[in-house]
Formats: C-alpha cells, sequence, structure tokens
C-alpha cells in the first residue's frame, strides 16, 4: 500500500505509475475521499472537545440547569454518535480505495502490455541439440513409471499428479540442494504454515484482487492455503519494530503452493507446467527502507538462482517484465525462464520481485533507524528452486538417447552418488 501522503504529493506519478501497469485507477475519487475524510476529522475533534466541556458543565452548574444541560448533552452526543459512524465508513471506504492503489513502478521497467513485451537481458547457455528424437517429460515420466497423472486427477481433478520412484527423489534432491545453498549463503531457513488468515493475503498484496487464485477454507475458517512461501515469510514480523542492527533479515523456505490457476482453462493441459500444488524454495528479505539497497538485493537474489540453475546445468534467460505484466504490488521484477525442449521455448520458473515498503506498510512491518526514527521496512523475495517446472527442465534437458537421465553433479550427493537414473529402454 502507497503512504496517503505519497499520494496526495506525487498524484501524477501515481496515475502515471497505474497505466503504466494497464491497472484501472479512479485516483480523483480516492482524494476526495480522503479530503472529506480529513475535513471531517478535524470537525469530529472539535465536537469531541465541545461535548467533553459540556461534560464539565454540568457539573459546575446550578442543580435547576443541570437538567436541560444533560438533555442537550446527551442529544450532542447522539449527533456525535452518528457521525464517527459515519466517519468510520468513509474510513474504511478509503482503506479499500488505498488497496487497490498499485505501487509506482521503477523508471527501468519497460513498457508493454503483457508478458510477450517483456525484455530479455541475459541469456546463460545454449539449448541442447539433440542427436536423436528426444521425449518430453510426460513420456519420459510414464515410461519409467514416475509421473501418474491419470491418478492423480482421479483423486483430486485435473492439473492433479503423483510423483514417484527416482523423480520423487529427484525432486527432493533438488530443493534441499536450493535450500543447503542459501543456508550457507547466510539465510534463516524456515518451516512456514501454509494455511494463513486472510488479513495476511491482504497484507502481502494477493488480496483483494488475487481472490480467484487462491485456494479458500470453508465458512468456518477465515483461512488461505498460500502459492508461495513468501506469504507466510514476509508476514513474519507483522506488526513488528524490528532495530535497524537487526536488518537485513534473510530468510528461506520450502513449502508446499496451492493456486487455482483460474482463467487458464484449456492452456498447458498436458504434462506439468500449469498444475494445482507443487513445491518450492523461496527467499525472502526484510530490509531498512533504502532504494539503493533494495536493487542491490534484488541482484543479488536474481544471482541465487541463477547459480542453482548454472549448477544443474540449464539453459535459462532472464526477463525484465514490462508494466503490463508486473502486478500491482512490484516497484520491479525480474523472471527467469528455463529452456524446456517440448515446448521449444523458455517457460517462467523463478520470478524475483522488489516491493519497497508497499507489503510492510500494509503489514505494520517496521524498524527503528540510528537516530530513534521508526520507518517502514523495505521487503523482496524470489523463487530459489520450484517443482515440477525444474523437473521438466531436468528430465528434458539431460535426458540419454537409451532413455535414461543424466543427474547434475550437484544433486548427486542427494541421490546416492547415482550420475543417472532410469533404466536402458
Amino acid at each position: 500500500m502507497l503512504d496517503i501522503k505519497f499520494i496526495r504529493q506525487h498524484p501524477d506519478l501515481v496515475r502515471a505509475g497505474a497505466a503504466k501497469k494497464r491497472i484501472p485507477l479512479d485516483l480523483e475519487q480516492l482524494l476526495e475521499l480522503d479530503r472529506v475524510v480529513r475535513e471531517e476529522g478535524q470537525v469530529l475533534d472539535k465536537l469531541r472537545s465541545e461535548a467533553n466541556a459540556k461534560a464539565k458543565e454540568i457539573g459546575k452548574a446550578p442543580a435547576e440547569q443541570r437538567a436541560a444541560l444533560a438533555e442537550e448533552a446527551k442529544r450532542a452526543k447522539g449527533e456525535l454518535k452518528q457521525r464517527e459512524e459515519a466517519q468510520a465508513a468513509r474510513e474504511e471506504a478509503l482503506k479499500e480505495l488505498l488497496l487497490r492503489v498499485p505501487n509506482v513502478p521503477a523508471p527501468e521497467v519497460p513498457e508493454g502490455r503483457d508478458d510477450s513485451e517483456n525484455v530479455e537481458i541475459k541469456r546463460w547457455g545454449e539449448p541442447r541439440k539433440f542427436d536423436f528424437e528426444p521425449l518430453d517429460h510426460i513420456a519420459l515420466g510414464e515410461l519409467h513409471d514416475w509421473i501418474d497423472v491419470q491418478r492423480g486427477a482421479r483423486i483430486s481433478g485435473s492439473r492433479n499428479y503423483f510423483l514417484k520412484g527416482d523423480l520423487s527423489l529427484l525432486e527432493g534432491a533438488l530443493l534441499r540442494y536450493a535450500l543447503d545453498l542459501m543456508v550457507q549463503r547466510g539465510f534463516v531457513p524456515l518451516s512456514v504454515p501454509t494455511l494463513v488468515r486472510s488479513e495476511i493475503m491482504v497484507g502481502t498484496g494477493y488480496f483483494p484482487g488475487g481472490e480467484e487464485q487462491a485456494y479458500r477454507c470453508d465458512a468456518r475458517d477465515d483461512l488461505c492455503l498460500v502459492g508461495t512461501a513468501e506469504v507466510p515469510v514476509t508476514a513474519l514480523h507483522q506488526d513488528e519494530i524490528l532495530s535497524a542492527a537487526e536488518l537485513p533479515k534473510k530468510y528461506v523456505a520450502l513449502s508446499s503452493c496451492y493456486r487455482r490457476e483460474a482463467g487458464t482453462y484449456g492452456k498447458d493441459t498436458r504434462g506439468l507446467y500449469r498444475v494445482h500444488q507443487f513445491q518450492k524454495v523461496e527467499q525472502v528479505i526484510v530490509d531498512v527502507a533504502d532504494p539503493a539497497r533494495s536493487l542491490e538485493h534484488h541482484h543479488a537474489i536474481v544471482k541465487n538462482a541463477e547459480d542453482v540453475l548454472q549448477a544443474c546445468e540449464l539453459p535459462y534467460r532472464i526477463v525484465n517484465v514490462c508494466g503490463g505484466d508486473l502486478g500491482a504490488p512490484q516497484i520491479q521484477k525480474f523472471d527467469i525462464e528455463t529452456w524446456m525442449p517440448s515446448r521449444q521455448n523458455y517457460g517462467e520458473t523463478h520470478s524475483a520481485s522488489r516491493f519497497h515498503d508497499y507489503q510492510a506498510r500494509r503489514l505494520n512491518m517496521r524498524y527503528r533507524d540510528a537516530e530513534g526514527t521508526v520507518r517502514v521496512c523495505h521487503t523482496l523475495n524470489n523463487t530459489v528452486a520450484a517443482s515440477v517446472r525444474m523437473l521438466i527442465a531436468l528430465l528434458e534437458n539431460h535426458q540419454n538417447a537409451d532413455r535414461t537421465v543424466a543427474i547434475p553433479a550437484v544433486l548427486r550427493p542427494y541421490l546416492g552418488g547415482r550420475a543417472r537414473i532410469g533404466q536402458p529402454r
């Protein structure tokens, strides 16, 4: 959420930012409501002061005047209550409008309507040229009895699956390698809840606007399944005032993730690219409100993900996400897309975002600087490794002519030292 003072001072910048993100915004309505709320707040302060003065008068007044003064005070109190209730409704409406104001994108964010206009800024590795006819990950998985989408769908509906045998072990190896690497780099590992209250989804910027993608529990509980460990990890210090000396906080978490994939009917129906449940290692940083430091962190968390991909010998590219593909909360986002032979293209596997104080302001997450001033934190996050999309890339890029799959050296210790999985066919 943007600071209302910032919005008042920079309405043109906020309006232009929303336009760049292709997000509708009636800023005039918000600013007018803000004006009314402030003016009515001053009136209410005056009425409360007058009510307090009248209450004191009753005690000092002659006995014969007290009844009349008490009646007058009662009427004034009733009017005050009505106005306070109306003001509370206006304040709630203003909050709802503020929650829908998108963050202002960085100047470096390119113009563009959708992901087709994201700008490539780096490429690593070359897509493999096969001297045999390669199989896609589903064909390979079914050949070795590693993937079962039919039983997954029978038990849980479409876009669900079982991973079996060596592929289940490979998933664990990938995620554990990514987790271990981040711990070596000073990130604190967390085991996190994957059910969170709706206010946490609001606090991290997923609500309002992302409700269609979330799985909600029934009316007995105000709980949602998270689509990423970013949500509980970022909210870890909600309503706290940290000290500048203990920042930055660097966390890493491995969790299950759940997404409805609403609006994707008919897209990527074959295979594991677009599923409802997956595993992911996520990195989150909370730091002081310094844009330069946030940018340094942003490049660092992208580098962490790159190092995992390079260690796994997977070609990838990085794109600077354009305004129309950038979510409401982000200042800037870099997507990493990994080469997937069956798609004959790069597929998104990582998203690295920086938010400045947008999430922390919603979460009331602050710190006290060296001068004792309380400020709002900055937050960032990025994927380290995500199954099952990285499994797609591992299977398809590292398959052999005999239909076995070569294992990158960094993952072998997690698989008993094996250099390949699958029986030759």
